[in-house]
């Protein structure tokens, strides 16, 4: 085993040692990065400054650390919903604060190069958990016009650090696989084009060579789950734009893992390979990757549903057919922006044969039934709490009356409510449709879907997942 590997492997193994325990989901804000960097800069180990203020006045901050003549930037966030390469920055930033651990390691890496971050480059985003900035521009389109604050922050930056490499850290969606396969692109990287014919000039190339030996060694790690996003240019686009200015630029894309909702596994991912990027680079160790591995990674895909459920019988005018339903969920925030909840949409149906599900099953033998609307009683939220769901599932029943009206748009329980009598709740399974049916099979419920949530129908089963609230 490669002394190169033993470095990635023993950082997965001691990742806690360095993970930044105050940011556990991907709703932190502006203030908590505040807080974080302020106790940074109690430590003197970073050079922190004030790079410029957003739109809506939050500061943009820019950290560096080295003595080294390379030059490394990494930015973060430029998108506000996309913070997970953000959560590794401060990783990262725990690492080098460490004076236990990689004491040799980081004496190379600290010698040899001088590494600048910009973690969330959109804070007003970051604030609202949206894509765009306050003045609601993308500012990944914005690297020619330079219209926005954040955006010209980024670009005066660059211009000064004239660095070597760039690293440009991004979410992507969690539905993509890798290439056509089932597995989900945990993470996908570019080098991105300098031009429409995605030239490869000496400059790409570094960065396509670095690509090359990442993907090596996370495939120790995600064999399969690691794809390569678009290379269509993109001349409005900061990491197409650096990378024709001369940093040879590299984009990381962080996806989708089972369970991960939060992106942690994802995180530690982006921990792992960004050191060990910062490490090759250091020493030079890429060079000889050859340009046939980027070559080789497959491009993302859209080929994954949050749920499948496949081989379902469906009974119209008198006709029975078998589909298969393709259901995604949505987060949406609650009134108080804070709280978010899971909306559930049928986004397709029919032969789903090609597609994969992070929840995938085989219902072969179950018929689609109208689910039904409980209405002998109305209900408090925590007479529901207290209520065995199992007696209701099995005879069919998944919305529910409630005594009086609240104002909310779901309910932290695996049903629905409805506060009209004279409302009619019909099950529609069509696309757009919010998924509520039965599965029926001899006779017997087996499984109840409720706001897309899956319920297996048994007094030993644990019911999860949120309601909608129907007006």
């Amino acid at each position: 085993m490669s002394q190169h590997y033993d470095f990635e492997q023993s950082l997965y193994y001691n990742y806690d040692l360095f993970k930044e325990k105050s940011l556990q989901n991907r709703f932190f804000r502006h203030k908590d990065i505040v807080k974080l960097i302020s106790n940074l800069g109690e430590k003197n180990l970073f050079d922190i400054n004030v790079a410029g203020k957003s739109f809506e006045g939050r500061e943009i901050f820019l950290l560096s650390i080295g003595n080294g003549e390379k030059k490394i930037f990494l930015w973060s966030q430029m998108h506000g919903d996309e913070p997970t390469a953000t959560m590794a920055l401060f990783d990262i930033f725990n690492f080098f604060s460490d004076t236990m651990n990689y004491r040799d390691i980081k004496k190379i890496i600290l010698a040899k190069t001088k590494i600048y971050f910009m973690p969330m480059v959109n804070p007003d985003g970051a604030d609202r958990f949206q894509r765009r900035n306050a003045l609601l521009i993308d500012l990944n389109r914005d690297a020619n016009r330079l219209q926005t604050p954040e955006a010209n922050i980024l670009m005066n930056v660059f211009d000064s650090l004239k660095a070597d490499f760039g690293f440009n850290l991004h979410d992507q969606n969690h539905r993509y696989s890798a290439g056509h396969s089932f597995k989900s692109a945990a993470i996908s990287f570019l080098a991105p084009p300098v031009n429409y014919e995605k030239q490869v000039n000496d400059v790409r190339l570094n960065a396509i060579k670095l690509i090359g030996s990442l993907y090596k060694m996370l495939n120790k790690f995600i064999p399969g789950h690691i794809a390569k996003y678009s290379d269509d240019y993109e001349p409005r686009a900061f990491g197409d734009t650096f990378q024709r200015k001369g940093t040879s630029t590299i984009l990381v894309e962080s996806g989708g893992w089972k369970d991960d909702i939060e992106r942690q596994f994802i995180r530690k991912l982006n921990f792992i390979l960004l050191l060990s990027a910062l490490k090759q680079i250091a020493e030079d160790s890429f060079q000889n990757i050859p340009e046939s591995i980027y070559e080789s990674i497959p491009f993302n895909e859209e080929k994954i549903f949050d749920v499948v459920l496949r081989n379902l019988s469906l009974k119209k005018n008198d006709i029975k057919i078998r589909i298969d339903v393709g259901i995604n969920f949505e987060e949406v925030f609650d009134k108080d922006g804070n709280t978010t909840y899971r909306k559930a949409t049928i986004e397709d149906i029919g032969d789903l044969s090609v597609f994969f599900g992070y929840t995938d099953i085989d219902l072969a033998g179950y018929e689609i039934q109208d689910a039904k609307t409980y209405n002998e009683k109305a209900f408090t939220i925590d007479e529901l709490k207290k209520t065995d769901l199992t007696e209701f599932y099995k005879n069919g029943f998944v919305n529910f009356m409630l005594k009086k009206s609240i104002d909310k748009e779901w309910v932290d329980l695996p049903l629905n409510l409805f506060t009209n009598r004279k409302k009619e709740i019909k099950t529609k399974i069509e696309i757009g449709a919010v998924p509520n049916f039965i599965l029926q099979k001899d006779g017997r419920i087996d499984y109840v879907i409720i706001n897309g949530f899956i319920q297996r129908v048994n007094k030993n089963s644990e019911y999860l997942g949120n309601g909608l609230i129907i007006r």
